[in-house]
């Protein structure tokens, strides 16, 4: 049985903690917006549960392991649990961890557009029957294409 963690951002928004109280983006970059984060995060919706996995995926420093997992823990992007072997420690996402499906998701499929050269081989993301994933698609609720030329932010006060 997982056991969540869960622990909110200080909700004061003039914490000085926060990069930018009043932004999402820049409080989910203060949470999560470190490559080592992330790759954590990625290795887990990839089946990672141990400290060594996680190591060996990403070649991350023990140190920097240990202090990230910490964080995600504290966050409440992952949870720490006793292993069915009831021998060892694991890591397995939470609701808030799986949220970031999505993010992880828009990163691969942006990199595969962009950081790699044509025709230059890499990983690819399948559904459970194999498939690839397609592209994602922002729509508005009429079904229009969203993007930078028609969104905006909206200060809220």
């Amino acid at each position: 049985m997982s056991r969540t963690i869960t622990r909110a951002p200080n909700p004061d928004p003039a914490a000085p903690d926060w990069t930018d109280a009043d932004c999402p983006v820049a409080r989910t970059l203060d949470l999560v917006g470190d490559k080592w984060s992330l790759l954590v995060i990625r290795d887990a919706m990839d089946g990672a549960r141990s400290f060594t996995e996680f190591q060996r995926r990403t070649g991350i420093a023990r140190n920097i392991l240990t202090d990230r997992l910490r964080k995600l823990i504290a966050h409440g992007l992952l949870a720490q649990r006793t292993a069915p072997s009831g021998r060892r420690q694991e890591y397995v996402l939470t609701d808030a961890g799986r949220d970031l499906f999505a993010v992880i998701l828009t990163l691969r499929q942006w990199g595969e557009r962009h950081a790699f050269a044509p025709g230059e081989t890499h990983s690819t993301l399948v559904d459970q029957h194999g498939t690839l994933v397609p592209e994602i698609a922002l729509t508005g609720a009429d079904g229009t294409p969203l993007g930078t030329d028609t969104t905006h932010v909206r200060r809220t006060r």
